[in-house]
C-alpha cells in the first residue's frame, strides 16, 4: 500500500475529512521526515506506509478525544503527535517541545516547509519551560511513565486544562501508583487504522489550584 493510499484509508476509517491541502501537507511531512531520518535518525520506522499508520494515524486517532484549545506536545521528537494535529486543526495553537537541538532544528524546518502558521517550537527541558501562556492541553507519547510526565509538565497546564498521555497497553498499573492530587481515571481506548496494537489515551485532571 502506498503512503497516499494508507492515508486515505485511515482518514476514511477515522471519519476525518481533511481538505486536499492538508492531505498533501501530511505526505510532504513524511517526505521531509524520511529525508532527515537518513542523517538524524528521528524514527526507527523507515517504511513510508508504516510511517502513516504508526505515526500519522496514531496521532490523528486521538483528535476526537481532545477538547479545544492550545496544545503543547512535550518530547515531540519527530513532531509526533503535534505536527499531524497542527495540520488537521489549523485553528489550534500548537507548540512542539524537545530537549534535543537536532530534533528541534527538524521541527523548525518542518514548520517552515509545511507552512504551519499555527505551530511553533520550544527547545529545552519541559521542567524549566515557563511559557507566557499556559496550555489547555499538554500531550506526549514520549514519556515512559505517567508519573514522570506529570512531574515534568504539570506547571504547563492552564487552570481547567488536561494532561494527555498516549500509551500502548492498558496503563491501569501506572495510574494506581499516582498520588491523590491528580485524577487520571479517564482512560480511553483508541483504535488506530492499519495498526494491530493496543492504544490508550489517559486524560489527567488536577484539583483547583493544583495544575
Amino acid at each position: 500500500m502506498t503512503p497516499q493510499a494508507a492515508l486515505e484509508h485511515g482518514l476514511t476509517e477515522l471519519a476525518l475529512p481533511l481538505p486536499q491541502m492538508a492531505r498533501q501537507q501530511v505526505l510532504d511531512y513524511l517526505d521531509l521526515l524520511a529525508k532527515w531520518n537518513r542523517t538524524f535518525n528521528l524514527t526507527a520506522i523507515r517504511e513510508p506506509a508504516q510511517m502513516v499508520s504508526h505515526h500519522v494515524l496514531d496521532a490523528l486517532a486521538v483528535l476526537a478525544e481532545l477538547p479545544d484549545g492550545s496544545l503543547a506536545d512535550v518530547g515531540s521528537g519527530a513532531g509526533l503527535p503535534g505536527i499531524p494535529i497542527a495540520i488537521a486543526q489549523p485553528q489550534r495553537r500548537v507548540t512542539l517541545n524537545d530537549t534535543n537541538q537536532k530534533k528541534a532544528s527538524f521541527l523548525r524546518q518542518a514548520i517552515i516547509e509545511l507552512r504551519l502558521e499555527n505551530c511553533s517550537v520550544h527547545a529545552g527541558r519541559a521542567e524549566a519551560w515557563l511559557p507566557a501562556e499556559r496550555f489547555q492541553i499538554v500531550i506526549s507519547r514520549a514519556f515512559a511513565e505517567i508519573s514522570k510526565l506529570i512531574a515534568a509538565c504539570r506547571h504547563l497546564i492552564a487552570p481547567g486544562g488536561i494532561l494527555a498521555a498516549m500509551k500502548g497497553a492498558d496503563p491501569s498499573d501506572e495510574i494506581a501508583k499516582l498520588d491523590a492530587g491528580c485524577d487520571c481515571s479517564d482512560v480511553r481506548r483508541v483504535k488506530v487504522p492499519l495498526l494491530d496494537a493496543q492504544r490508550h489515551l489517559v486524560l489527567c485532571r488536577f484539583g483547583r489550584g493544583q495544575a
